[in-house]
């Protein structure tokens, strides 16, 4: 006689969402609770950082009266003076020429924090004035973050809110505002060769306090230059600047250009700290 024997009846559960997102975040506090007790670190998730600026970037500018521009664009902060005697392009910098010299005297203001490139404050040619007259020049402000352009023939009349935090750049006005007084302010300064064509550079910033160096690669008038910078760098953002010296003084170097002007030793150039090695 046999037996029957019950049936296996297999039946499924259903388990509701509901109970999964509990039990889930359930566990999730659970496991914070015991490791914040414990001491452990807590993972968190954030947006990466966007990546820092460049330290420079260069363009190449023509405008419409045929001169060219070469152009490097930085942050302040990103710009040291330096006392040099040879050409630019014979550096391991990046920068362009700075101001006037003679026989290696400086013959513009070049001065970090109220001490000149070469020598000491006062000494002639150390880079603590402008010879002769007055002349334009290009004050970095780190403790209130402004240029500005002074007109002034020593460093010590130079106005800045801390002495120990500025750097300061002579030359010769440009006055980017002043379309009918800069030439008469130019040749007040003794702007050298106005009316010949020769090589120019310029240092120049814009409403973002950015600094722009600028080198013509073909030589023109300073009127031709100073034209073709308002046409083509930072149109309308463009504040003010200074001529710097020019003829075969005008150099620069970058990763992406060298110009050697005549081949000339120079003394002060305006140099990059980060020069972005990495390109």
């Amino acid at each position: 006689m046999h037996t029957a024997l019950p049936k296996m009846v297999r039946t499924t559960r259903t388990v509701s969402p509901g109970l999964l997102i509990a039990g889930f975040l359930l566990g999730l506090w659970l496991s914070l609770l015991l490791a914040h007790q414990l001491g452990l670190p807590i993972a968190t998730f954030r947006k990466p950082a966007p990546a820092p600026p460049p330290p420079y970037t260069y363009s190449l500018y023509g405008a419409s009266n045929g001169v060219r521009l070469h152009a490097l664009r930085t942050s302040p902060a990103n710009v040291e003076l330096r006392a040099i005697a040879t050409n630019v392009t014979d550096t391991n910098e990046y920068g362009m020429n700075g101001g006037f010299f003679w026989n290696g005297d400086l013959l513009s203001i070049a001065v970090i924090g109220d001490r000149p490139l070469k020598g000491q404050p006062h000494d002639y040619g150390s880079g603590w004035t402008n010879i002769d007259v007055p002349k334009g020049t290009l004050v970095w402000d780190e403790a209130s973050q402004r240029f500005s352009i002074q007109v002034t023939d020593a460093a010590n009349r130079l106005q800045v809110t801390d002495r120990k935090r500025y750097w300061a750049q002579g030359g010769v006005s440009m006055s980017l505002n002043d379309e009918a007084g800069w030439r008469a302010q130019a040749r007040k300064e003794n702007m050298p060769v106005m009316d010949a064509p020769r090589l120019r550079s310029a240092a120049v910033y814009d409403r973002q306090q950015a600094l722009w160096m600028i080198v013509s690669d073909k030589p023109c008038t300073v009127e031709a230059f100073r034209t073709a910078i308002r046409e083509t760098i930072a149109p309308g953002q463009l504040v003010d600047g200074i001529f710097l010296d020019g003829d075969g003084s005008s150099q620069m170097r970058s990763a992406e250009v060298t110009l050697r002007g005549d081949t000339r030793a120079v003394y002060q150039m305006m140099a990059l700290k980060n020069k972005a090695t990495d390109r």
